[in-house]
This record gives C-alpha cells, sequence and structure tokens, in this order.
C-alpha cells in the first residue's frame, strides 16, 4: 500500500481511471474522504482536499 498525500504530484495512466484520491492503491485509514476527480477533459487535476496534482501522461 501506498502511504496517502506523501507526494504533491502524480502521473498516473488511463487505467488508473476513474481517478479518486486518495487512489484505491493507498491506505484510506489516515486520509481524507475519497473524492473522484475529473482528468480525462483537461489531462490535470487538483484535490480540494489535500491539493496533489495529478496529470494524465497517455492523452
Amino acid at each position: 500500500m501506498l502511504e496517502p498525500n506523501a507526494e504533491s504530484r502524480y502521473e498516473i495512466t488511463r487505467a488508473d481511471l476513474p481517478l479518486s484520491c486518495p487512489m484505491p492503491d493507498m491506505a484510506v485509514w489516515n486520509s481524507h474522504p475519497k473524492v473522484y476527480l475529473p482528468v480525462e477533459e483537461t489531462g490535470e487535476a487538483r484535490c480540494p482536499y489535500c491539493g496533489a496534482e495529478f496529470r494524465l501522461t497517455d492523452r
């Protein structure tokens, strides 16, 4: 399991969609509530809770 909110930038691929923060492979016991982020249209999204930035690399 990855530590949630450990990084401020994440690169993701279409295999990671739909995108949520925290992501499914992150431990959620010490994180904020799950929120789904619309990254498909612009290729970038920011989590309103922790501020993590996500970038879609295979647009």
